[in-house]
Protein backbone atom coordinates (compact mmCIF):
# COMPACT_ATOMS: atom_id res chain seq x y z
CA UNK A 1 0.00 0.00 0.00
CA UNK A 2 2.90 2.33 0.71
CA UNK A 3 3.88 2.39 -2.96
CA UNK A 4 0.46 3.70 -3.98
CA UNK A 5 0.29 6.65 -1.61
CA UNK A 6 3.86 7.98 -1.39
CA UNK A 7 3.79 11.55 -2.75
CA UNK A 8 5.45 11.92 -6.13
CA UNK A 9 7.84 14.63 -5.07
CA UNK A 10 11.58 15.11 -5.06
CA UNK A 11 13.20 13.46 -2.06
CA UNK A 12 16.80 14.62 -2.22
CA UNK A 13 19.01 12.28 -0.19
CA UNK A 14 20.59 13.74 2.90
CA UNK A 15 23.80 12.55 4.51
CA UNK A 16 21.98 11.29 7.61
CA UNK A 17 19.11 9.19 6.27
CA UNK A 18 17.87 7.10 3.36
CA UNK A 19 14.75 7.54 1.25
CA UNK A 20 13.30 4.35 2.79
CA UNK A 21 13.83 5.71 6.29
CA UNK A 22 12.22 9.05 5.50
CA UNK A 23 9.25 7.31 3.90
CA UNK A 24 8.86 5.26 7.08
CA UNK A 25 8.83 8.49 9.08
CA UNK A 26 6.18 10.00 6.81
CA UNK A 27 3.95 6.99 7.41
CA UNK A 28 3.66 7.58 11.12
CA UNK A 29 1.83 10.79 10.24
CA UNK A 30 -0.37 8.74 7.90
CA UNK A 31 -1.05 6.32 10.78
CA UNK A 32 -1.74 8.71 13.66
CA UNK A 33 -3.76 11.30 11.71
CA UNK A 34 -6.71 8.89 11.64
CA UNK A 35 -7.08 9.53 15.37
CA UNK A 36 -7.16 13.31 14.85
CA UNK A 37 -9.73 13.27 12.06
CA UNK A 38 -12.04 10.30 12.60
CA UNK A 39 -11.93 10.24 16.41
CA UNK A 40 -11.35 13.79 17.67
CA UNK A 41 -12.76 15.92 14.86
CA UNK A 42 -15.91 13.97 13.96
CA UNK A 43 -17.07 10.96 15.95
CA UNK A 44 -15.90 10.83 19.57
CA UNK A 45 -17.52 13.98 20.93
CA UNK A 46 -21.09 13.14 19.82
CA UNK A 47 -20.60 9.43 20.63
CA UNK A 48 -19.32 9.87 24.18
CA UNK A 49 -21.83 12.64 24.89
CA UNK A 50 -24.66 10.30 23.88
CA UNK A 51 -23.32 7.54 26.14
CA UNK A 52 -23.06 10.05 28.99
CA UNK A 53 -26.63 11.23 28.41
CA UNK A 54 -27.82 7.63 28.64
CA UNK A 55 -25.98 7.31 31.96
CA UNK A 56 -27.75 10.48 33.10
CA UNK A 57 -31.12 8.87 32.44
CA UNK A 58 -31.95 10.59 29.15
CA UNK A 59 -33.65 8.84 26.25
CA UNK A 60 -31.58 7.87 23.23
CA UNK A 61 -32.23 10.42 20.49
CA UNK A 62 -33.74 13.03 22.80
CA UNK A 63 -33.41 16.59 21.51
CA UNK A 64 -32.27 17.91 24.90
CA UNK A 65 -30.84 16.36 28.04
CA UNK A 66 -30.62 18.17 31.37
CA UNK A 67 -29.35 15.16 33.32
CA UNK A 68 -26.15 14.86 35.34
CA UNK A 69 -23.50 12.24 35.94
CA UNK A 70 -21.22 11.95 38.96
CA UNK A 71 -17.67 10.85 38.03
CA UNK A 72 -15.63 10.54 41.24
CA UNK A 73 -18.60 12.06 43.06
CA UNK A 74 -18.43 15.33 41.10
CA UNK A 75 -21.68 16.63 39.64
CA UNK A 76 -21.22 17.13 35.89
CA UNK A 77 -23.85 18.03 33.28
CA UNK A 78 -23.97 15.28 30.66
CA UNK A 79 -23.27 17.75 27.85
CA UNK A 80 -20.19 19.10 29.64
CA UNK A 81 -18.53 15.73 30.26
CA UNK A 82 -16.59 15.49 27.00
CA UNK A 83 -15.33 19.13 26.98
CA UNK A 84 -14.13 18.64 30.57
CA UNK A 85 -12.29 15.48 29.50
CA UNK A 86 -10.57 17.38 26.70
CA UNK A 87 -9.44 20.05 29.16
CA UNK A 88 -8.20 17.42 31.62
CA UNK A 89 -6.23 15.60 28.95
CA UNK A 90 -4.59 18.86 27.85
CA UNK A 91 -3.73 19.67 31.46
CA UNK A 92 -2.12 16.25 31.97
CA UNK A 93 -0.07 16.47 28.76
CA UNK A 94 1.60 19.62 30.07
CA UNK A 95 3.31 17.41 32.66
CA UNK A 96 3.72 14.25 30.59
CA UNK A 97 5.14 15.47 27.28
CA UNK A 98 8.37 17.14 28.45
CA UNK A 99 9.17 14.03 30.51
CA UNK A 100 8.56 11.82 27.47
CA UNK A 101 10.85 14.09 25.45
CA UNK A 102 13.61 13.89 28.04
CA UNK A 103 13.24 10.11 28.14
CA UNK A 104 13.47 9.97 24.32
CA UNK A 105 16.75 11.89 24.37
CA UNK A 106 18.24 9.55 26.98
CA UNK A 107 17.40 6.27 25.29
CA UNK A 108 19.21 4.54 22.44
CA UNK A 109 15.93 2.79 21.53
CA UNK A 110 13.67 5.64 20.51
CA UNK A 111 11.64 3.41 18.19
CA UNK A 112 10.56 1.33 21.18
CA UNK A 113 9.26 4.48 22.86
CA UNK A 114 7.37 5.40 19.68
CA UNK A 115 5.90 1.89 19.56
CA UNK A 116 4.83 2.06 23.21
CA UNK A 117 3.04 5.39 22.73
CA UNK A 118 1.40 4.41 19.44
CA UNK A 119 0.19 0.96 20.48
CA UNK A 120 -1.03 2.25 23.86
CA UNK A 121 -3.07 4.96 22.16
CA UNK A 122 -4.32 2.60 19.46
CA UNK A 123 -5.33 -0.04 22.03
CA UNK A 124 -7.26 2.55 24.06
CA UNK A 125 -9.01 3.69 20.88
CA UNK A 126 -9.96 0.13 19.91
CA UNK A 127 -11.15 -0.34 23.49
CA UNK A 128 -14.01 2.05 22.70
CA UNK A 129 -15.67 -1.06 21.27
CA UNK A 130 -16.62 -1.93 24.86
CA UNK A 131 -18.12 1.50 25.61
CA UNK A 132 -21.73 0.37 25.36
CA UNK A 133 -24.86 1.24 27.26
CA UNK A 134 -24.05 3.81 29.96
CA UNK A 135 -20.30 3.10 30.34
CA UNK A 136 -19.31 6.74 30.15
CA UNK A 137 -16.54 6.34 32.76
CA UNK A 138 -14.83 3.66 30.68
CA UNK A 139 -15.11 5.86 27.61
CA UNK A 140 -13.64 8.83 29.47
CA UNK A 141 -10.71 6.81 30.84
CA UNK A 142 -9.93 5.34 27.41
CA UNK A 143 -10.03 8.79 25.82
CA UNK A 144 -7.61 10.21 28.39
CA UNK A 145 -5.15 7.37 27.77
CA UNK A 146 -5.48 7.60 24.00
CA UNK A 147 -5.12 11.39 23.80
CA UNK A 148 -2.10 11.53 26.12
CA UNK A 149 -0.47 8.62 24.26
CA UNK A 150 -1.16 10.44 20.99
CA UNK A 151 0.68 13.53 22.24
CA UNK A 152 3.58 11.42 23.52
CA UNK A 153 3.87 9.70 20.14
CA UNK A 154 3.94 13.06 18.36
CA UNK A 155 6.82 14.23 20.57
CA UNK A 156 8.91 11.13 19.82
CA UNK A 157 7.98 11.25 16.13
CA UNK A 158 8.95 14.92 15.79
CA UNK A 159 12.26 14.30 17.58
CA UNK A 160 13.38 12.15 14.62
CA UNK A 161 13.13 15.11 12.21
CA UNK A 162 16.53 16.76 12.90
CA UNK A 163 18.18 13.36 12.39
CA UNK A 164 16.59 12.72 9.00
CA UNK A 165 18.17 15.55 7.05
CA UNK A 166 20.41 18.57 7.07
CA UNK A 167 19.26 22.19 7.51
CA UNK A 168 18.31 22.53 3.84
CA UNK A 169 16.32 19.27 3.73
CA UNK A 170 14.03 19.52 6.75
CA UNK A 171 11.38 21.84 5.31
CA UNK A 172 10.69 19.36 2.52
CA UNK A 173 10.79 16.35 4.85
CA UNK A 174 8.41 17.94 7.33
CA UNK A 175 6.03 19.08 4.58
CA UNK A 176 5.85 15.61 3.00
CA UNK A 177 5.14 14.03 6.38
CA UNK A 178 2.38 16.50 7.16
CA UNK A 179 0.91 16.11 3.67
CA UNK A 180 0.75 12.34 3.93
CA UNK A 181 -0.91 12.68 7.33
CA UNK A 182 -3.71 14.78 5.89
CA UNK A 183 -4.13 12.32 3.05
CA UNK A 184 -4.32 9.29 5.35
CA UNK A 185 -6.59 10.95 7.89
CA UNK A 186 -8.90 12.21 5.15
CA UNK A 187 -9.06 8.83 3.42
CA UNK A 188 -10.17 6.92 6.52
CA UNK A 189 -12.63 9.66 7.45
CA UNK A 190 -14.14 9.51 3.95
CA UNK A 191 -14.49 5.73 4.17
CA UNK A 192 -16.17 6.00 7.56
CA UNK A 193 -18.56 8.70 6.43
CA UNK A 194 -19.52 6.59 3.39
CA UNK A 195 -20.14 3.61 5.70
CA UNK A 196 -22.27 5.69 8.07
CA UNK A 197 -24.29 7.09 5.16
CA UNK A 198 -24.87 3.73 3.48
CA UNK A 199 -25.50 1.62 6.60
CA UNK A 200 -27.38 4.15 8.72
CA UNK A 201 -31.14 4.10 9.06
CA UNK A 202 -33.16 7.27 9.51
CA UNK A 203 -34.73 7.31 12.95
CA UNK A 204 -32.60 4.40 14.20
CA UNK A 205 -30.44 6.17 16.78
CA UNK A 206 -28.95 2.92 18.11
CA UNK A 207 -27.64 2.05 14.65
CA UNK A 208 -26.09 5.53 14.37
CA UNK A 209 -24.40 5.09 17.76
CA UNK A 210 -23.04 1.66 16.81
CA UNK A 211 -21.67 2.96 13.50
CA UNK A 212 -19.92 5.80 15.32
CA UNK A 213 -18.37 3.29 17.74
CA UNK A 214 -17.04 1.11 14.91
CA UNK A 215 -15.71 4.19 13.09
CA UNK A 216 -13.71 5.09 16.21
CA UNK A 217 -12.42 1.50 16.47
CA UNK A 218 -11.33 1.59 12.82
CA UNK A 219 -9.10 4.59 13.58
CA UNK A 220 -7.36 2.65 16.36
CA UNK A 221 -6.76 -0.30 14.04
CA UNK A 222 -5.48 2.02 11.28
CA UNK A 223 -3.13 3.70 13.76
CA UNK A 224 -1.71 0.38 14.97
CA UNK A 225 -1.32 -1.30 11.56
CA UNK A 226 0.39 1.58 9.77
CA UNK A 227 2.71 2.26 12.73
CA UNK A 228 4.41 -1.00 11.73
CA UNK A 229 5.85 0.81 8.68
CA UNK A 230 7.96 3.39 10.59
CA UNK A 231 8.94 0.77 13.16
CA UNK A 232 10.31 -1.35 10.33
CA UNK A 233 11.94 1.35 8.21
CA UNK A 234 13.19 3.96 10.69
CA UNK A 235 16.70 3.58 12.07
CA UNK A 236 17.92 4.55 15.51
CA UNK A 237 20.15 7.63 15.67
CA UNK A 238 21.29 7.57 19.31
CA UNK A 239 23.19 10.57 20.57
CA UNK A 240 26.48 10.16 22.38
CA UNK A 241 24.66 10.96 25.62
CA UNK A 242 22.08 8.26 24.95
CA UNK A 243 24.81 5.71 24.34
CA UNK A 244 26.60 6.58 27.57
CA UNK A 245 23.29 6.45 29.46
CA UNK A 246 22.95 2.71 28.88
CA UNK A 247 24.60 1.87 32.13
CA UNK A 248 22.27 3.96 34.27
CA UNK A 249 18.58 4.28 34.84
CA UNK A 250 17.34 5.98 31.70
CA UNK A 251 14.00 7.02 33.22
CA UNK A 252 15.39 8.70 36.37
CA UNK A 253 18.24 10.21 34.36
CA UNK A 254 15.62 11.57 31.97
CA UNK A 255 13.85 13.36 34.83
CA UNK A 256 17.16 14.85 35.97
CA UNK A 257 17.97 15.97 32.43
CA UNK A 258 14.55 17.59 32.12
CA UNK A 259 15.32 19.65 35.21
CA UNK A 260 18.66 20.71 33.74
CA UNK A 261 17.02 21.64 30.43
CA UNK A 262 14.41 23.80 32.15
CA UNK A 263 17.24 25.69 33.86
CA UNK A 264 19.29 25.92 30.66
CA UNK A 265 16.52 27.05 28.30
CA UNK A 266 17.06 30.65 29.38
CA UNK A 267 20.41 30.41 27.61
CA UNK A 268 18.46 30.22 24.34
CA UNK A 269 16.13 33.25 24.57
CA UNK A 270 15.59 33.41 20.80
CA UNK A 271 14.35 29.81 20.76
CA UNK A 272 11.91 30.70 23.53
CA UNK A 273 10.86 33.81 21.61
CA UNK A 274 10.06 31.66 18.57
CA UNK A 275 7.98 29.38 20.82
CA UNK A 276 6.06 32.43 22.03
CA UNK A 277 5.34 33.53 18.45
CA UNK A 278 4.26 29.99 17.54
CA UNK A 279 2.03 29.80 20.62
CA UNK A 280 0.19 32.96 19.55
CA UNK A 281 -0.38 32.33 15.85
CA UNK A 282 -0.94 28.60 16.23
CA UNK A 283 -3.65 29.33 18.80
CA UNK A 284 -5.42 31.31 16.10
CA UNK A 285 -5.08 28.42 13.65
CA UNK A 286 -6.39 25.86 16.15
CA UNK A 287 -9.33 28.08 17.07
CA UNK A 288 -10.39 28.51 13.44
CA UNK A 289 -10.30 24.73 13.01
CA UNK A 290 -12.22 24.10 16.23
CA UNK A 291 -14.95 26.70 15.68
CA UNK A 292 -15.47 26.50 11.91
CA UNK A 293 -18.33 24.00 12.24
CA UNK A 294 -20.06 26.07 14.93
CA UNK A 295 -19.72 29.20 12.80
CA UNK A 296 -21.16 27.33 9.81
CA UNK A 297 -24.18 25.96 11.67
CA UNK A 298 -25.03 28.83 14.03
CA UNK A 299 -24.15 31.93 11.99
CA UNK A 300 -24.34 30.74 8.38
CA UNK A 301 -27.19 28.22 8.97
CA UNK A 302 -25.58 25.50 6.87
CA UNK A 303 -26.59 21.84 6.93
CA UNK A 304 -24.58 18.91 8.23
CA UNK A 305 -23.87 17.62 4.72
CA UNK A 306 -22.18 20.91 3.79
CA UNK A 307 -19.99 20.73 6.88
CA UNK A 308 -18.95 17.12 6.17
CA UNK A 309 -18.02 17.91 2.56
CA UNK A 310 -16.04 20.95 3.73
CA UNK A 311 -14.16 18.90 6.36
CA UNK A 312 -13.13 16.40 3.68
CA UNK A 313 -12.20 19.23 1.33
CA UNK A 314 -9.92 20.74 3.97
CA UNK A 315 -8.26 17.36 4.63
CA UNK A 316 -7.43 16.55 1.03
CA UNK A 317 -6.45 20.07 -0.04
CA UNK A 318 -4.18 20.34 3.02
CA UNK A 319 -2.20 17.49 1.43
CA UNK A 320 -1.49 19.63 -1.62
CA UNK A 321 -1.11 22.80 0.43
CA UNK A 322 1.64 21.30 2.58
CA UNK A 323 3.58 20.25 -0.53
CA UNK A 324 2.94 23.60 -2.24
CA UNK A 325 4.21 25.70 0.65
CA UNK A 326 7.08 23.26 1.14
CA UNK A 327 8.11 23.90 -2.48
CA UNK A 328 7.79 27.64 -1.93
CA UNK A 329 10.00 27.36 1.16
CA UNK A 330 12.78 25.88 -0.99
CA UNK A 331 12.73 29.09 -3.02
CA UNK A 332 12.22 31.85 -0.43
CA UNK A 333 12.87 30.05 2.88
CA UNK A 334 10.62 28.58 5.56
CA UNK A 335 10.60 31.68 7.76
CA UNK A 336 9.32 33.94 4.96
CA UNK A 337 6.83 31.27 3.86
CA UNK A 338 5.33 30.98 7.35
CA UNK A 339 5.07 34.78 7.53
CA UNK A 340 3.28 34.73 4.17
CA UNK A 341 0.93 32.01 5.43
CA UNK A 342 -0.04 34.24 8.38
CA UNK A 343 -0.96 36.99 5.92
CA UNK A 344 -3.11 34.44 4.07
CA UNK A 345 -4.72 33.36 7.36
CA UNK A 346 -5.64 37.00 7.97
CA UNK A 347 -7.31 37.06 4.56
CA UNK A 348 -9.22 33.88 5.45
CA UNK A 349 -10.62 35.50 8.60
CA UNK A 350 -11.72 38.63 6.73
CA UNK A 351 -13.32 36.52 4.00
CA UNK A 352 -15.15 34.40 6.60
CA UNK A 353 -16.56 37.59 8.15
CA UNK A 354 -18.16 38.51 4.81
CA UNK A 355 -19.60 35.07 3.97
CA UNK A 356 -23.34 35.16 3.19
CA UNK A 357 -25.69 33.00 5.24
CA UNK A 358 -27.26 29.85 3.77
CA UNK A 359 -24.72 29.77 0.92
CA UNK A 360 -22.85 26.44 0.89
CA UNK A 361 -20.55 27.13 -2.08
CA UNK A 362 -18.73 30.20 -0.66
CA UNK A 363 -18.24 28.30 2.62
CA UNK A 364 -16.70 25.35 0.74
CA UNK A 365 -14.45 27.71 -1.22
CA UNK A 366 -13.26 29.21 2.06
CA UNK A 367 -12.66 25.65 3.35
CA UNK A 368 -10.50 24.99 0.29
CA UNK A 369 -8.46 28.11 1.08
CA UNK A 370 -8.00 26.95 4.68
CA UNK A 371 -6.83 23.56 3.45
CA UNK A 372 -4.23 25.07 1.14
CA UNK A 373 -2.66 27.24 3.85
CA UNK A 374 -3.21 24.95 6.86
CA UNK A 375 -0.79 22.09 6.23
CA UNK A 376 2.10 24.26 5.08
CA UNK A 377 1.98 26.70 7.98
CA UNK A 378 2.06 23.82 10.49
CA UNK A 379 4.68 21.70 8.70
CA UNK A 380 7.10 24.58 8.17
CA UNK A 381 6.72 25.77 11.76
CA UNK A 382 7.82 22.30 12.85
CA UNK A 383 10.88 22.29 10.59
CA UNK A 384 11.80 25.86 11.57
CA UNK A 385 11.79 24.86 15.22
CA UNK A 386 14.08 21.92 14.46
CA UNK A 387 16.76 24.46 13.51
CA UNK A 388 16.53 26.09 16.96
CA UNK A 389 17.07 22.98 19.10
CA UNK A 390 20.49 22.28 20.67
CA UNK A 391 21.84 18.93 19.42
CA UNK A 392 20.80 15.97 21.56
CA UNK A 393 17.78 17.77 23.08
CA UNK A 394 15.28 17.11 20.28
CA UNK A 395 12.80 15.14 22.38
CA UNK A 396 12.71 17.59 25.27
CA UNK A 397 12.32 20.66 23.10
CA UNK A 398 9.63 19.04 20.95
CA UNK A 399 7.87 18.18 24.21
CA UNK A 400 7.65 21.89 24.97
CA UNK A 401 6.73 22.57 21.34
CA UNK A 402 3.82 20.14 21.56
CA UNK A 403 2.64 21.88 24.74
CA UNK A 404 2.70 25.17 22.82
CA UNK A 405 0.73 23.41 20.08
CA UNK A 406 -1.96 21.83 22.29
CA UNK A 407 -1.63 23.08 25.84
CA UNK A 408 -2.74 26.67 25.26
CA UNK A 409 -5.48 26.03 22.70
CA UNK A 410 -8.01 27.52 25.11
CA UNK A 411 -6.91 31.13 24.57
CA UNK A 412 -8.49 31.58 21.16
CA UNK A 413 -11.82 29.96 22.09
CA UNK A 414 -11.86 32.08 25.26
CA UNK A 415 -11.40 35.28 23.25
CA UNK A 416 -14.05 34.16 20.76
CA UNK A 417 -16.49 33.32 23.57
CA UNK A 418 -15.96 36.60 25.41
CA UNK A 419 -16.47 38.70 22.30
CA UNK A 420 -19.60 36.73 21.39
CA UNK A 421 -20.97 37.21 24.90
CA UNK A 422 -20.42 40.97 24.63
CA UNK A 423 -21.72 41.39 21.07
CA UNK A 424 -23.97 38.33 20.51
CA UNK A 425 -22.35 38.05 17.06
CA UNK A 426 -20.38 35.08 15.78
CA UNK A 427 -18.99 37.26 12.99
CA UNK A 428 -17.47 39.76 15.40
CA UNK A 429 -16.21 36.87 17.54
CA UNK A 430 -14.45 35.43 14.50
CA UNK A 431 -12.85 38.76 13.60
CA UNK A 432 -11.46 38.93 17.15
CA UNK A 433 -9.13 36.09 16.14
CA UNK A 434 -7.28 38.47 13.83
CA UNK A 435 -5.22 39.59 16.82
CA UNK A 436 -3.62 36.14 17.09
CA UNK A 437 -2.42 36.24 13.49
CA UNK A 438 -1.33 39.88 13.56
CA UNK A 439 0.54 39.60 16.87
CA UNK A 440 1.97 36.21 15.86
CA UNK A 441 3.20 37.72 12.60
CA UNK A 442 4.89 40.62 14.41
CA UNK A 443 6.52 38.32 16.96
CA UNK A 444 7.79 35.90 14.30
CA UNK A 445 9.03 38.78 12.14
CA UNK A 446 11.05 40.01 15.13
CA UNK A 447 12.91 36.69 15.52
CA UNK A 448 16.39 36.98 13.97
CA UNK A 449 16.28 33.42 12.64
CA UNK A 450 19.85 33.11 11.41
CA UNK A 451 21.23 34.42 14.71
CA UNK A 452 18.84 32.19 16.65
CA UNK A 453 19.98 29.09 14.75
CA UNK A 454 23.64 29.93 15.33
CA UNK A 455 22.94 30.58 19.02
CA UNK A 456 21.53 27.03 19.31
CA UNK A 457 24.78 25.68 17.88
CA UNK A 458 23.34 24.71 14.49
CA UNK A 459 24.14 25.56 10.87
CA UNK A 460 21.54 27.81 9.18
CA UNK A 461 19.99 26.63 5.88
CA UNK A 462 21.06 28.46 2.76
CA UNK A 463 17.65 30.11 2.39
CA UNK A 464 15.59 31.35 5.35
Amino acid sequence: MAATVTPAVDDTPSPSSTRRERTGWYFYDWAMSAFSTTVITVFLGPFLTTVTELAAGCELGADTCSGYVYPLGIKVAAGSYFPYLVSLSVFLTVFVLPVVGAFADRTAHKKRLLAAAAFTGAAATVGMLFVTGDRYLLGGALFLVANIAFGAGVVVYNSFLPQLGGPDDRDGISSRGWALGYLGGGLLLALNLVAVTMLGEEGNDQRTLDLARWSIVSAGLWWAVFTLVPLRWLREHPTAEALTARGGNVLTDGFRQLGRTLRQMKAYPLTLYFLLAFLVYNDGIQTVIALASQYGTEELRLGQSTLIVTILLVQFLAFGGALLLGALARRIGAWKTVLLSLVLWTGVILAAFRLPAEAPVPFMVLGAAIGLVLGGSQALSRSLFSQLIPAGREGEYYGFYEISDKGTSWLGPLAFGLVFQLTNSYRVGLVSLLIFFVVGFVLLLAVPMRRAILAAGNTPPRVL
